[in-house]
């Protein structure tokens, strides 16, 4: 009868270690089982932020779904400058020139002595660039003289010239405003100059 009472004893010792035992290895699964599900919801996480925080400024280019454009000129003949606007809903156009300002104020050209510009017309272009009905960014661009940029965007206003590395680091910005406002290049900035035997200087041709 001793021996039994041993033995018993003895499977009773061995049942309360395996029942600890398992309670160890259940919360180190629930444990595991936690990490791994916090794991799974951080990509989650980190786009809902994305979401609530949309870029601003130039860093949104590739938001951008709309701009409009309004051209203006100030010249000797108010009659024929009557102002036009339009308005470009094809993305790939709008980003294209939106990405072609922001590029040149991001290069400033700085001038380094005197400038001779070509005859100014006071033919320039200002717009909106939206994100559905959010403004991202305005801009003022000087098509005749000296070409400039101005944008206005995320509570900062920069500007440049469109001159040397200005110039250069947006090689296709006259080609995107054309296409974005659905012109030829021809119709769009001001004409070469040329030399009026008779008079003062005037265009080869006039912009309608």
């Amino acid at each position: 009868m001793e021996r039994m009472t041993r033995g018993v004893r003895q499977s009773d010792m061995m049942s309360s270690r395996q029942l600890r035992g398992s309670v160890v290895a259940g919360l180190l699964c629930a444990a595991l089982a936690g990490c791994g599900s916090t794991v799974a919801t951080t990509p989650s996480s980190v786009q809902a932020a994305q979401t609530a925080a949309p870029a601003v400024g130039c860093a949104s280019v590739n938001q951008a779904t709309t701009v409009t454009i309004r051209r203006t000129r100030d010249t000797v003949e108010p009659t024929r400058a009557g102002a036009v606007t339009t308005t470009q809903r094809k993305t790939a156009l709008v980003r294209a020139l939106f990405g072609d300002l922001c590029t040149v104020v991001a290069h400033p050209y700085t001038a380094k002595g005197p400038i001779q510009c070509p005859m100014a017309f006071g033919l320039a272009y200002t717009g909106t660039f939206y994100d559905g009905k959010r403004v991202l960014a305005t801009f003022t661009y000087g098509a005749s003289g000296c070409q400039n940029v101005r944008v206005n965007a995320a509570g900062q206003s920069k500007y440049s010239m469109v001159m040397g590395p200005a110039a250069s680091a947006a090689p296709h910005l006259e080609t995107d405003m054309a296409a974005a406002l659905g012109l030829p290049k021809s119709a769009v900035f001001a004409p070469t100059q040329q030399i009026n035997p008779g008079g003062p200087n005037k265009p080869a041709t006039k912009l309608r």
